[in-house]
């Protein structure tokens, strides 16, 4: 009998119970991947860890995604996701990168010196918008900053109702303020630049120095990669934590609802102005140049708005055309190996 506390803990909720079988919840095992490798996957089962090699018939897996496994502890099949992080990935290559799956809250991370960007936390609100998680916004190192509240101030003006928290990764207990959305089952994941302070902040959280940390650089505020890779941890009080890598880079794809939900305050002007194919510059009746205007609306936000749109429009368009080419590539490779069969009975 397995130890369904246990799996509770790994973040096994109902949604993907109801994906099961009877049968399958009696004979198969559920285990959710914790750390993600070029040739092999470490899964988390009620029993233990598990190594698997990564088969070419997999389907594409990320870190926190559940699958079910054998009694022979074969790979059998992927559940449904919760959740899913994923962009385009770095580069100009046209493919996707998946950064985390079923998650429940996004800390996205923005530290309190000249990195502060709010256009920065605009492009992970959409990313973790699109993925349906909560986000919570977590303004680091406020021992650097002399008026950490006039930050808070700012970053709420772009949602009145998104959650904002300061903490000094300098002060024990400052990370205290995150342990509500880290209640035992729940899975949560740190996003941000590097040298924001996701390590500290997940070292603090888990009560032991898991990631190794770095200080940022004095010249310009930019920071070091200390995280090398995405891994799956248990917090002591029954949570999973999952630090990742800082990335330079996070270009949206296929991420309009994300965007959308991100700027609805925009999208709701636009649907006020007087012509449906308004596009906000000279036309009268402009619902959302009058809210720049009065001041209602802030320029760099509405020009924010108009960059991410256009580039998740132009990498959502690139990657159909990669899966396009990949799916005609594939049918072509299966004619070739069915022609070739049929050559050698002749």
């Amino acid at each position: 009998m397995r130890n369904e506390l246990i799996l509770a803990n790994l973040g096994w909720q109902p949604f993907f119970q109801q994906q099961l079988s009877l049968q399958e919840w009696e004979e198969l095992v559920p285990a959710r991947i914790v750390e993600q490798h070029r040739s092999e996957i470490e899964v988390a089962t009620a029993s233990g860890h598990v190594i698997l090699p990564v088969l070419q018939s997999m389907p594409a897996l990320t870190v926190g995604d559940w699958i079910l496994l054998d009694g022979e502890g074969s790979f059998l099949r992927a559940l449904e996701r919760k959740s899913c992080f994923r962009r385009k990935a770095a580069g100009t290559g046209a493919k996707e990168q998946l950064l985390a799956a079923n998650v429940d809250t996004a800390f996205i991370v923005c530290s309190l010196n000249d990195d502060f960007n709010l256009n920065r936390i605009e492009r992970y609100l959409s990313v973790v918008n699109n993925a349906e998680a909560e986000a919570v916004i977590v303004l680091s190192k406020a021992d650097l900053c002399s008026d950490p509240e006039a930050f808070r101030a700012e970053v709420q003006r772009l949602d009145s109702m998104l959650c904002v928290e300061v903490v000094s990764n300098l002060v024990d207990g400052a990370a205290d303020v995150l342990r509500p959305w880290c209640q035992p089952g729940k899975t949560v994941v740190l996003l941000g630049s590097s040298g924001a302070g996701k390590s500290t902040l997940a070292n603090r959280l888990l009560g032991r120095d898991l990631q190794s940390t770095g200080a940022i650089r004095e010249d310009d505020a930019k920071g070091r990669h200390t995280t090398t890779r995405r891994s799956l941890v248990e917090m002591p009080a029954g949570a999973m934590i999952l630090d990742t890598p800082g990335m330079r880079e996070l270009q949206l794809a296929d991420c309009e609802q994300g965007v959308a939900a991100t700027f609805a305050d925009i999208e709701e002007l636009a649907r006020e102005c007087r012509f449906g194919d308004c596009v906000h510059d000279t036309e009268p009746g402009c619902a959302v140049r009058s809210a720049i205007e009065s001041g209602q609306l802030e320029e760099r936000r509405y020009l924010n708005y108009c960059k991410l749109s256009r580039e998740q429009v132009l990498n959502s368009a690139s990657l159909a055309e990669r899966r396009a080419a990949d799916k005609k590539r594939g049918r072509y490779y299966k004619t070739v190996q069915r022609e070739s069969r049929g050559s050698r009975r002749e």
